[in-house]
């Protein structure tokens, strides 16, 4: 593999990590803005966000409006967007059962077998559980506390995974299609 296909995604949930809600304590407004639900935006998250050693995805109910309303104000280039399917009724049924959040089936077939990284304030250990039986590259789902958004630790933690991944050597009778791809 070659160019973006060897790097490891990192499917970005806006609504929460990185415009934080709730009752504990939000980051300062961040500058005028005609969306006060906008101002909880921090743009220092966009360089750090950009610094991962990742392809950077929305994987957001916001879908296109996330590049058009989010990604400049961080200073991002447009990203590429999750589109959600309607769900099948056997989904639904199977991911109530599974206690799976409605991302998580999705997210995995778009990554394809990459690895991924996942930041979002609704993952629980039932679909990191799901995906670790499922999908056949390494996966890190990251819980995000909604009031706090993505702090410094979560960065550490996102960080020091993805740069581990450079670790793990490639099996070289593993056929290309399904090996864990690292850069």
């Amino acid at each position: 593999m070659s160019g973006r296909e060897d790097h490891p995604l990192l499917f970005l949930d806006i609504d929460g990590p990185l415009l934080p809600f709730g009752d504990g304590p939000q980051r300062e407004p961040s500058g005028a803005t005609t969306d006060p639900h906008l101002t909880r935006l921090d743009p220092r998250m966009g360089p750090r966000l950009a610094a991962l050693p990742c392809e950077l995805v929305w994987a957001t109910t916001w879908e296109d409006e996330a590049n058009a309303h989010i990604a400049p104000r961080l200073g991002l280039s447009p990203l590429p967007v999750v589109h959600w399917p309607d769900p099948s009724d056997a989904h639904e049924r199977e991911d109530q059962w599974y206690r799976l959040h409605w991302k998580t089936r999705t997210l995995a077939a778009w990554a394809d077998g990459r690895p991924f990284a996942w930041v979002d304030d609704g993952i629980t250990g039932a679909d990191q559980n799901w995906v670790n039986a499922r999908h056949p590259a390494p996966t890190l789902l990251h819980p995000v506390t909604p009031s706090l958004g993505l702090t410094d630790e979560d960065f550490a933690a996102l960080d020091q995974w993805l740069r581990a991944l450079r670790a793990f050597p490639r099996d070289p009778q593993e056929p290309e299609t399904t090996r864990p791809t690292t850069r």
